[in-house]
């Protein structure tokens, strides 16, 4: 054989052995944002902005989606994992500056972020196969999305959840309307009005998280995720167990809230937010008095349409509930609160907030009404 042939052969080679690389590791064009791999019988979604705290933008759905819809159907995938990188953040939230912008600009594709969220949120809580979420340092917003309506969320001593919507214009979107009013009592409404922190085992503990494993674990427990063999759903839940069984770290501390769970239930238990604030004012304990004075910070149409949403979420579907915060977003982009609200907080940082209206009682009850009417045509559909 000529030294030309041998060299051919050399090259065919080492071509099959890229394009077996590549098959496996399926990371998106636009370079590392978001990263797609096969690791045995795994699917692995890894975040990959870690400056940004893994923020999920536009073009890491369009990435993240169509690969879900192809593993779900792939035989050689019996398990799906999502993780972020740097130690910091699973995903801190979605990229809404960039939503902000496009808003302000007029631009007519500036609700595609949301719907084409929300189709990844339904996908994922509709998944065929085992969905782990490794939701390991700070999970808000667009974060939770990618984890809380899958089969499993694994936190850890790091996590951090939130849904600080009304902080900035906007309400607990992703799919909050189907999760948050199934939490223990009247916790979910809480959390959503607040934007109240769970730390650690605290998100296990209020339903967030189905599980809790020490952080310095999480290497060893994708290691043996990724190693099952066609396992089942109650399979992932077996080695889950074990790793938890195994991370003792602050087991012996009370949930945070645990001594408050009482007057939550009692004084977020009402129609409407003016009767909330009502009861906080009256009660006066230092609790209420906190929570008082969170509230008249936020923005009063996005506490309305909060507690609505929560109110109609109760009695629906995940489908119906996200085609209703589709019509939300809309409403969102359409007011001054979204925008403002994004200046305040992540833009110029001032914390400074000019809400309009700027009070409750300026919020009518048609404009909260006429936020939830139907887009027609434009309806999200799932």
């Amino acid at each position: 054989m000529s030294i030309t042939v041998l060299k051919s052969a050399f090259r065919l080679r080492s071509i099959c052995r890229l394009q077996r690389i590549q098959g496996h590791m399926m990371s998106s064009h636009a370079g590392s944002e978001v990263l797609l791999e096969r690791v045995g019988n795994a699917g692995v979604i890894t975040l990959n902005r870690p400056k940004a705290l893994n923020a999920l933008n536009h073009n890491m759905i369009k990435h993240i989606y169509p690969q879900l819809k192809k593993w779900e159907t792939d035989s050689g995938v019996d398990i799906v994992i999502i993780e972020g990188v740097g130690g910091k953040a699973f995903c801190a939230g979605g990229d809404i500056r960039a939503v902000t912008d496009a808003g302000k600009a007029g631009d007519p594709n500036a609700n595609d972020f949301f719907k084409e969220e929300y189709m990844l949120n339904y996908k994922i809580g509709t998944y065929k196969k085992p969905y782990v979420a490794l939701i390991d340092g700070i999970t808000m917003g667009g974060g939770v999305g990618l984890s809380v309506h899958g089969r499993f969320r694994v936190a850890t001593e790091k996590t951090l959840f939130a849904m600080p919507e009304t902080a900035i214009g906007l309400f607990p979107d992703v799919g909050g309307g189907y999760f948050l009013p199934r939490l223990q009592g009247k916790l979910g409404i809480f959390l959503a009005l607040t934007g109240f922190r769970l730390r650690g085992r605290d998100v296990l503990r209020a339903g967030v998280a189905t599980h809790f494993v020490e952080a310095e674990k999480m290497g060893a427990l994708e290691k043996d995720l990724t190693g099952l063999k066609s396992p089942s759903s109650s399979d992932v839940a077996q080695v889950l167990d074990s790793y938890q069984q195994q991370s003792g770290l602050d087991a012996d501390k009370p949930f945070a809230l645990e001594q408050h769970m009482e007057a939550i239930n009692r004084l977020f238990d009402a129609s409407s937010v003016e009767g909330i604030i009502e009861k906080l004012k009256t009660d006066g304990s230092p609790f209420a008095k906190k929570q008082a004075e969170t509230l008249a910070k936020m923005s009063p149409t996005s506490m309305k349409l909060t507690l609505r949403q929560l109110q109609h979420g109760a009695s629906m579907t995940l489908a119906e509930v996200l085609a209703m915060e589709y019509r939300l977003t809309h409403a969102c982009m359409k007011g001054k609160d979204f925008y403002e609200g994004v200046r305040a907080v992540l833009i110029d940082k001032d914390q400074s907030p000019k809400w309009t209206p700027a009070t409750l009682e300026e919020v009518s009850d048609q404009s909260v009404e006429d936020s939830f009417k139907s887009l027609g045509e434009r309806d999200l559909k799932l």
